[in-house]
Parts: structure tokens; sequence; C-alpha cells
């Protein structure tokens, strides 16, 4: 067995390792530097299950252990955040085209090695952010990944639309984070701790009113609801998404709303352990999930652009997980909000390969672009069919249980207007979904040339699309690889090492 630290530490010397090998190499094998990091991360994916959950302490805590827990959650998303990079630098090899065209440089790779390192370091963030039970860790790891993503997100600057999506991102997220840090700050000033177990245990000792806890929750909801795309803090997500480079788009979509709801998880559950807060956090997250819910599916239905739909219904998505959020008190919540984050991972993660494979043939993203794609490449309509049926809900899809679930856990908590709320828009969700499928099989094609796939490209692909159904079909081994522990287990969560 390794100490799971070791993890994030392997990923950084990939990473370094990476750049020291871009600063000596030709312009002309910068290019094999994202084999070498899919290599790279690939075997510490596989380290990472030989890293066993360390146990709670059960006396004070004092040196790093106060900052870095192992425990099976933290696992969990460790080896979420690195399948999520491998995957992400396979788009990136499919996406390096269109990358040189927007980006100065002397050769044709001059600037397209930074753009498959910096992934991977963003990628130690998320890991960190996973095992963060402190809210200086948090505030790190958060800006580490952030940081990089402002990097990503305005890489392309010969694009106005990179730029403008920089702009918007590098703005808000200065903003969500001094929201953030404004609440740590008001927390701190309440309990004299940054560690989330000790604050938590001083907030069931205070004697004062709630208004200013409540004041503090609402400040570091305000800064995480940008991570996850909750509303009201969404207006970011659909010009961002649009204009990021797609590859980077896909990211932002699994990797970060991961990370935010790491964080967001173990926040509600150190405040929904102070009795006297209980109800209220659960009202408050319980109007997000809803607002957040109709939002994303009722803008999503017009939108003719693919990515900005994916937007849109990543704003969606962010709802259904929040309604597991707030129903953390549920034995099946921890398992659902897993189990959702992982199948999520596997669709959009299709979705947006197939996207660039598409886009770089047709020469653009709208829905239009799939017209007769069933014609022209019969084993790309058909993964992304599975992928949109699988968004939709669709049974024996991993997004089919992933939506069950979490209404299980909704209504395990008594939330049956949140659950009927949830059932109605995922009949929106099938209208937008299925304007994909229609596009793809009833609709003529520009032109009858076969899409040309590289071998590792339709290998992910064929995985992807196969995982959906394994797991729609058993979806034992993601249930059985998490339970969050419950409200009143908020010290011992947040303890452990």
């Amino acid at each position: 067995m390794i100490a799971p630290a070791f993890l994030e530490i392997a990923v950084i010397v990939i990473g370094l390792f990476l750049l020291i090998y871009e600063s000596f190499a030709e312009d002309r094998h910068k290019g094999f530097i994202a084999g070498l990091g899919i290599a790279g991360l690939t075997v510490v994916f596989i380290a990472s299950f030989f890293a066993a959950p360390t146990p709670a302490l059960t006396g004070s805590v004092i040196g790093w252990q106060q900052f870095y827990t192992a425990d099976a959650f933290a696992l969990f998303f460790k080896r979420f955040a690195l399948l999520t990079t491998i995957i992400v630098l396979v788009l990136s090899l499919e996406y390096r085209d269109v990358v040189r065209k927007f980006i100065f440089g002397a050769h044709a790779d001059a600037g397209i090695a930074e753009f498959y390192t910096l992934p991977i370091f963003t990628c130690a963030g998320l890991m960190w952010m996973a095992s963060a039970i402190d809210f200086v860790m948090i505030f790190v790891s958060l800006e580490l990944v952030t940081i990089s993503f402002y990097i990503l997100v305005a890489y392309m600057r010969r694009s106005a639309t990179s730029l403008e999506a920089g702009v918007k991102y590098l703005v808000l997220g200065a903003l969500s984070t001094g929201f953030f840090v404004y609440g740590v700050t008001w927390l701190f000033g309440l309990t004299g701790t940054t560690n989330l177990a000790q604050a938590g245990t001083a907030m069931r000792a205070l004697t004062g009113g709630q208004g200013p806890m409540l004041f503090a929750f609402m400040l570091i909801v305000m800064g995480l609801g940008f991570k996850v795309a909750a509303v009201p803090f969404q207006f970011w997500v659909p010009d961002v998404y649009q204009g990021a480079p797609t590859p980077i788009t896909a990211f932002l979509s699994v990797g970060s709303k991961a990370a935010g709801f790491i964080v967001l998880i173990r926040v509600v559950t150190m405040f929904l352990g102070v009795p006297a807060l209980h109800d209220k956090i659960v009202a408050i997250l319980s109007a997000i999930a809803a607002l957040t819910l109709i939002y994303g599916n009722l803008a999503a239905m017009p939108q003719n652009n693919l990515k900005r739909l994916l937007a849109y219904s990543s704003i969606a998505h962010a709802g259904y997980l929040l309604m597991a959020v707030a129903s953390l008190d549920a034995v099946r919540s921890g398992p659902a909000i897993a189990f959702y984050l992982a199948g999520y991972l596997l669709m959009t993660l299709l979705t947006f390969l197939i996207i660039i494979v598409v886009a770089n043939s047709a020469g653009g993203d709208d829905i239009a672009h799939f017209n007769g794609l069933g014609k022209r490449s019969p084993g790309l309509a058909f993964a992304l069919l599975v992928a949109m049926l699988s968004l939709a809900g669709v049974p024996l899809t991993v997004g089919f249980f992933g939506k069950f679930f979490v209404f299980s856990a909704a209504l395990e908590q008594g939330h049956y207007v949140l659950v009927a709320i949830g059932i109605v828009t995922v009949g929106a969700g099938f209208y937008y979904y299925l304007k994909v499928v229609r596009a793809m099989y009833w609709l003529e094609p520009a032109g009858d040339t076969a899409i040309p796939v590289a071998p590792l490209t339709r290998f992910t692909i064929a995985a992807l699309a196969l995982l959906i159904f394994v797991f729609g079909i058993y979806p034992a081994p993601i249930l059985n690889s998490l339970t969050l522990p419950a409200t009143s287990q908020t010290a011992p969560l947040a303890s452990s090492h």
C-alpha cells in the first residue's frame, strides 16, 4: 500500500517533468507531451487503488493532519480528477489543430505544450481539494485550479471569443473568490479556527444568535455557487463554455463542477451539524436547487449551438446534484452524489469528444453541423446517441440511475416539491437532448464523406459509451465505493487523515 499524499506529489512531478521537457525539446516534438501526460496520469490512477483510506483520528489533531484527509470520499474524487484529466488530454490531442490556428508562435507546435501541461497542475489542485479539511488549504487548492482555468479559457489568444470568455471568467471568478474569502474570514471571527471539524464544534457551542453563522454560510455558498454553476451565480457559464477551447469547456463542466461539490459537501455537512441552523440550511439549499433546475432546463430548450446547449444543461445537472446536497441527512445521498458525478463524467466527456471530432470536419459546433451524422459516420452518431439518452435519463444508461438515486435521497428527506420540479424538468431535458438525435438521424447531411477518427480517440469513445451501459445496468461498483457520513458525524469526516 502507498500513502495517499504521494498521489498529488506524483502528479506535480509529472507536470514539472513535462515543463522541463518542453523547455529543451524541439518544437516538432512537443506534441508528444500529451501522450506522456496521459501515460503518467494513468500510472497514478492505477496506483490510487493501492492507497487505502485512513480512519478518523480519535485524539487531538496537529500538524498537516489538520489540513489533509485521505478518507474514502477524498480517494474517490482523486480518482475522479485523474480520470477526467486523462480524457481531457485525449480531447486536447484532437483539438490541437484548432489551438495552432489561434496562438502565436514561430513553429506550428510552439505554445501547444503548455496547453497539454496546465491541465495536469489543475488535476493536482482538484486532488488537493478532495482532501482539504481546512479553509486555508481549500482556498489554496481552489486558487490553483481557478488560476489554471483563467489561463486555459483564454488560451487561444487570437480568438476574440476565447479572450472574451477568459475576461468574463476572470472577473466573475475573482468576485466569487472575494465572497468566499469574506465568508471564511467571518467564520474565523466567530469560531477562531479555519479547520472544518473544529469550526463545527465551536459553532455548536455558540450561545449568540444564528444571524452571523447564516451570514457566513451564505457568503461561502455564494463563492462555491459560482464553481458549481448554481442559480443565481451561473451567468458566466454560457459565454465561457462557448468561447473556451472545447477540451477546457469539458474540463470546466466536469472537473470544476466536481471540485466545487467536493468543498460544498464538506462545508454543508459542517453547518448541518449545528442543530439551530439545520432547517434553514436545508431550506436555502432546496430553493437554490429548485431555481437551478428550472433555469437550466428552460434556458437550454431554445439553444441551437451544442456547446451552449451543454452549458445550460450543466446548470440543470448542478440542480439535480444540489437536490442530493440538500438531502445530505439521507443515507442514500452520499452514493447518489458519487454515482451522479461519475455518470456525468462519462456522458459529458463522451459528448465533448464527439463534438471536437465532428467540428474539425464540419467547421462548427452548431446542432446543424450534426445533420445526417447517422449516415456519414454511424459509429460517431451511435456514441452521441448513447450520450444524449444518458444525459436525458433513459433507462439502462448511467444517467437514469443517477437521477433515480438523487430523487430517492430527496424523497427520503421529504422534499416532495423538489422532486416534482425535478421530474418535470427531466421532461424538458428530453426535448433539447433529442433535438440533437433528430438532427443526426432525421435530417439530410451536408456531405457524404465519413469523418476520420484517430485510433486513441476511437478507443476512448468506445470505452466511454460502453461504460455508460455497464454502470447503467450494474451500478454497484460506484455505489459501494463511497458512503458519506451523516450530519452527526461531521467531526470524524473532517478529522481523518
